[in-house]
């Protein structure tokens, strides 16, 4: 079987593959699968995991499933089936034909219950939820054996088949597992298989009214589709030798599962009923809500596909749970978006500048790059002519010191054009600014050649003339805090809401070229920040703009000053 070579560092589960191809386990095969439940959508921790899992298959020349944990029709819906779907695709992976669903095997799982029933394995149980909690014990007390759980193989395959049959109200009997109710592993204490639910399900309608639980479910899919490599975190290791148990009594083929620590990112929650009560609750627009860390919602917000598989391999893969600076995503996403991105002029603030010494009427074609990092994207042509605008924050009639953009009687220079020098100021009857006058140098514009003089400050600008205005939304973390779900204060998460995670400016001006913008493309708005153009709220020649993320990359620096604080050498 083919392997592709990964640059990549490795990690553990990388480790355990290589060595599983160098012994022939599973006969040199590589099979892993992504097995999402569809009761909500997906998150960057769910990406990372698609990424593992696509990513080892891809690397090892082996096969990824996507399938579909629909063992609980109370909570599943088709539109998450699509979304998860969506997502998959999204992050550039591809299941072709192995397109699968727990649900798909509600007939063999039945009929190995009933093998386990037979054996003496399994058994129909009267207790209620609530007694089982209580039946089941602690982590320091035994468990206390269930009074029905010596019934006869025949009662209980009996009692089984009428569950089947929907005989019996929901929640008045289970199937359980017979194996110790005294084992230190609390999910081994009997634990259930199936429960009556009378739900129509989202593929196999009313045909059944009993349903697998999670764990019944799980190893076996694994098991029917020849899963090698079976990836999960952490949660679940505790869950292994249930697993391991079940597979073993049924005497099927055997996966090896492997677990992983889930991924935590600061300024954020992963939680899927935290993130349901934000939509829920109007806290967010929707799921696909720029500020949420859904993969739908980071699509929204400008994140790549590239990026975020960026992140995901520079994160690695650990058994131990940490805390990932969300600062690493968005360095992923710059480094990214640098390459990509067309640079261009967007006045967020606008304040009118007034050019007294040129000609009314005039107007000039400049050029202007399109991505310095990139020649080939070329360069384009922007109006310049004598009404401007520049960032209020551009001006100050009373600089403080070493502030080196626009005041009275000082000079910049606009991007791509000429140096100006203020001269004056209106202001309103509030005293407010409201104009600034300028003179320009003719013998000044970029890129003529001509004797260039230096100045220390450089604007961006757009001509007010050839300008329109659109809507720009500023997105920003959506929690105040770097782990909102983890206070010991004894606050909710939602407590440390920013306030300012979302500021919407109504009347930006920008360059006139991006009046027919299209969605899902990516701009640089100089000296601003990387925004996209909105794909749900946007029109054809009304583009809105989200905010991805600023400029100013605080992971680079993180990285440089611990490279500065490195031995000599290393």
């Amino acid at each position: 079987m083919p392997v592709n070579e990964s640059s990549a560092p490795s990690h553990f589960i990388r480790n355990i593959i290589k060595e599983d191809l160098r012994t022939g386990k599973f006969g040199g095969r590589v099979h892993t699968r992504f097995p999402p439940e569809p009761n909500g959508y997906l998150h960057i921790g769910h990406a990372k995991s698609i990424c593992l899992n696509f990513g080892l298959a891809e690397e090892f020349g082996g096969k990824c499933n996507l399938r579909f944990d629909d063992t609980n029709p109370v909570k599943e819906e088709e539109e998450y089936t699509r979304s998860i779907m969506e997502d998959v695709r999204w992050l550039g992976f591809d299941w072709e034909d192995r397109l699968y669903f727990a649900s798909d095997y509600f007939e063999q799982l039945y009929r190995w219950a009933i093998e386990l029933i037979k054996k003496g394995k399994a058994y129909v149980c009267d207790l209620s939820a609530e007694q089982i909690r209580e039946y089941r014990g602690t982590l320091t007390e035994p468990g206390k054996e269930s009074p029905y759980r010596n019934r006869s193989v025949e009662e209980n395959l009996d009692l089984f088949e009428r569950m089947k049959a929907g005989e019996f109200p929901d929640g008045s009997r289970t199937l359980r597992a017979k194996i110790d109710m005294a084992s230190p592993n609390l999910n081994l204490r009997d634990p259930v298989m199936y429960r009556i639910l009378h739900a129509t399900h989202h593929r196999t309608g009313d045909k059944w009214c009993i349903y697998p639980m999670y764990d019944w479910a799980h190893g076996q899919s694994d098991s029917i589709e020849g899963i090698t490599h079976s990836i999960c975190t952490l949660e679940f290791e505790d869950h292994r030798p249930l697993y391991d148990w079940f597979l073993d009594e049924l005497e099927v083929y055997h996966p090896q599962q492997i677990e992983f620590a889930r991924l935590n990112l600061t300024y954020t929650v992963m939680s899927k009923r935290m993130l349901l009560e934000l939509v829920q609750e109007g806290h967010v627009e929707s799921w696909d809500d720029p500020r949420m860390p859904t993969i739908s919602g980071l699509r929204r917000r400008g994140y790549t596909p590239e990026s975020i598989r960026d992140f995901a391999e520079r994160i690695g893969v650990a058994k131990k749970e940490s805390m990932i600076d969300l600062a690493l995503l968005e360095h992923c996403l710059r480094d990214d978006l640098n390459k990509r991105a067309h640079r261009v002029m967007a006045v967020l603030h606008p304040l009118k500048v007034v050019i007294e010494n040129y000609p009314e009427g005039e107007v000039e074609e400049l050029d202007a790059v399109n991505n310095p990092e990139d020649p080939s994207m070329g360069t384009r042509k922007i109006p310049f002519s004598r009404v401007l605008y520049i960032e209020q924050d551009d001006f100050r009639e009373d600089p403080p010191r070493k502030y080196f953009r626009l005041s009275p009687g000082k000079e910049v220079r606009l991007r791509y054009a000429y140096i100006i020098k203020c001269v004056d100021v209106v202001k309103d009857e509030q005293g407010k600014i409201v104009e600034v006058r300028c003179t320009y140098d003719p013998e000044t514009k970029s890129g003529t050649g001509k004797t260039q003089r230096r100045v220390k400050g450089t604007l961006h600008w757009v001509s007010a003339r050839h300008a329109f205005e659109a809507e720009v939304r500023l997105y920003d973390r959506l929690f105040s805090v770097p782990d909102p779900a983890g206070d010991k204060e004894g606050k909710g998460f939602k407590e440390f809401l920013n306030p300012e995670s979302l500021v919407t400016i109504n009347s930006a001006k920008l360059e006139p070229g991006l009046k027919y913008a299209k969605p899902d493309e990516y701009y640089q708005f100089e000296r601003i920040g990387y925004f996209c153009v909105d794909g749900k709220d946007s029109k054809d020649g009304a583009p809105v703009f989200n905010r991805t993320v600023p400029l100013r990359d605080t992971w680079a620096k993180i990285e440089k000053t611990a490279a500065g604080k490195q031995p000599r050498g290393v």
